[in-house]
């Protein structure tokens, strides 16, 4: 199992307008979000490894989410 739990997945598919939500679609999600978050992160390390930083700031992310 992975970092984000099966109840936030089902409320984020229940908040996009779906009445039932089965637990592989609840899995998949969560694996998609994971893989394109870590990608995030990795970008954001960089940015703060370039700025001479060990802390990940939101401007690490955010200048990551653009590129």
């Amino acid at each position: 199992m992975g970092v984000l739990s099966r109840n936030a997945m089902d409320k984020l598919l229940r908040q996009a307008g779906g009445l039932r939500v089965s637990h592989p679609a609840k899995k998949v999600l969560a694996e998609a979000l994971e893989k394109q978050a870590l990608e995030i992160a990795k970008e954001a390390k960089k940015y703060a490894e370039h700025a001479g930083r060990k802390t990940i700031t939101d401007k690490d992310v955010q200048l990551a989410l653009k590129s």
